[in-house]
Order: structure tokens, then C-alpha cells, then sequence
């Protein structure tokens, strides 16, 4: 029997739609949460992103800010924009497109965030706080892979999860949520020797690598969720790292590339922008 599919775009506009709901009680009272995006240089890739959460934005009444640099931009102005708007108080997240161009530290960018700012959780801060179980901003990636998980009722308790790729952006704090909800958790990557053995254990499957098609069927449990984080260019189009029409044969649930992840990633940083200007308000 063929996999259920898991509707990243229906589950994200559910998500857009309590969003929304915050928004106007925010404004209710006077605040409009605010978005910062700045984006250094001409990629392609990067470019779409922005417009796309520009449009979010819009869409749900987020003031946003964005500022697209020069790919010559010094290391120096993009840390003095920064501090003017951490120092704003109408913008109350602030995201940094990456990659950076390589002149720039990336690390000294990221570090250069307010934390209660960092929307997209990659201050070492808001990393070091999810590593040890405290209040942070998580990476609105695998925070959009673990709404979808409960959506579709599936609970982490007990279950093997095994995360293939080990970024900072996807893999690492995947995994700490994972282990947050008392899944056992495996993390496993490109160089891991017989990759096949580790994937076949997985109750929950979450793939991060950027390689096309890289999980087969012949490595996945019987009866596996599968969450496809790649999204890889290829010459038919969008493919992610988990060969689709195969996989859904063995599996119990799987997310499509594209309409998985992608969509709910977008959502979460809604959530975040918004949860930071709750709490911007709480705090006055």
C-alpha cells in the first residue's frame, strides 16, 4: 500500500491561519511584529527565498524590512545594520540570508544578532539554550519537520529516529527536538559506513544531505515516516534526497518535494517573528 502523503502546504496554511489570529491581537493592542531580512549578494536560490517570505508577510499583516546588499558589501556594514536593528524596537526579528559571501565571517554575523531577535535561532546563544533544554528559538526548519509530525499524530516517545545530515541549520537541532520529545535518536551522514543498515532501523526517517535521491527504497523500514528536508535542481526539475516513487511503497507517511518542508519552513518563521513580538509585549 502506497504511502500517505503528508501536505506540507495544507498543514503551513493551518499554521498561517493561527498566525494570523496572533497578528490581529497583536495589533489589536497597538503592535505590528516586524521582519528584518538582509541579503548580501545576487544568489539565485537566496533571492526566491527573500521574495517569498517578503510575501508571507504581506499576507499576514508583518511589517518587513528588506535590505539587499551589494555582493561587495564590507563585513563592517552588514554588522552596522545589524546593530541598527536590534536597536529598532518595531522590528522584532531579524534573519540573515545565508551563505554569506565568503569575505564575511558568517559566525560574527550570526553572533552579532540580539538573540531575542534571532528568528531563525542560529545565535550561539539561542544553540547552546535548545542544546540543554531551555527556552530558545529553534531553527525554523526542523521546528516546521516536528509540526508536522504532530499534525499528523505521530509521537516521537520511544520511536527510533534517524537523522541523515548533521548541519547546524537542519541535522543538529533536529535531532535535540527529536531527543526532546524521547525519540532515540541516530544521527548519520554522507561519510557514515553502510548508511543502509542505520536508515533501515529508523521508526522516523528525516533526511538533510542535499544529495538527489539518495535514499532508495531498499533503505527504508517497512511502515517508516519519511520527512524529505532536500531540495536539489535537477535537469526534470525539483527532486529531493529521498527517491520518492520508491520510497512511498515501504513507507507509512511521506512529505512530496516540492510542497514538504519548504512550505512549512516559511511558516515557522512567521511563528517565530510573531512568538518575539509576544513576548517584546509581555515584557513592557
Amino acid at each position: 500500500m502506497a504511502a500517505a502523503l503528508i501536505d506540507g502546504k495544507l498543514i503551513a496554511q493551518k499554521v498561517k491561519d493561527e498566525i494570523q489570529k496572533r497578528v490581529d491581537n497583536l495589533k489589536a493592542k497597538g503592535i505590528t511584529p516586524g521582519l528584518g531580512v538582509i541579503l548580501v549578494g545576487e544568489d539565485p536560490a537566496s533571492q526566491a527565498y527573500v521574495g517569498m517570505k517578503e510575501k508571507t508577510c504581506k499576507k499576514l499583516g508583518i511589517h518587513s524590512e528588506v535590505y539587499r546588499l551589494d555582493g561587495n558589501t564590507s563585513e563592517k556594514e552588514v554588522l552596522d545594520l545589524l546593530e541598527k536593528l536590534n536597536n529598532d524596537s518595531n522590528i522584532h526579528g531579524i534573519l540573515v540570508q545565508l551563505p554569506l559571501p565568503k569575505h564575511i565571517d558568517e559566525w560574527k554575523v550570526l553572533d552579532a544578532i540580539d538573540p531575542q531577535k534571532d528568528v531563525d535561532g542560529f545565535h550561539s546563544i539561542n544553540v547552546g539554550n535548545l542544546c540543554i533544554g531551555r527556552d530558545a528559538f529553534v531553527p525554523c526548519t526542523p521546528l516546521g519537520v516536528i509540526v508536522m509530525l504532530e499534525h499528523c499524530n505521530v509521537d516521537l516517545t520511544g520511536k527510533h529516529v534517524v537523522v541523515v545530515g548533521r548541519s547546524n541549520i537542519v541535522g543538529k537541532p533536529m535531532a535535540q527536538l527529536a531527543l526532546q520529545r524521547h525519540a532515540t535518536v541516530t544521527i548519520a551522514h554522507s561519510r557514515t559506513k553502510d548508511l543502509a543498515a542505520i536508515t533501515r532501523q529508523a521508526d522516523v526517517l528525516i533526511v538533510a544531505v542535499g544529495r538527489p535521491k539518495m535514499i532508495t527504497k531498499d533503505m527504508v523500514k517497512e511502515g517508516a515516516v519519511v520527512i524529505d528536508v532536500g531540495i536539489n535542481r535537477v535537469e526534470s526539475g525539483l527532486v529531493g534526497d529521498v527517491d520518492f516513487d520508491g520510497v512511498k511503497e515501504v513507507a507509512s507517511q511521506i512529505t512530496p518535494v516540492p510542497g514538504g518542508v519548504g512550505p512549512m519552513t516559511i511558516a515557522m518563521l512567521m511563528h517565530n517573528t510573531v512568538l518575539s513580538a509576544e513576548r517584546r509585549k509581555n515584557n513592557v
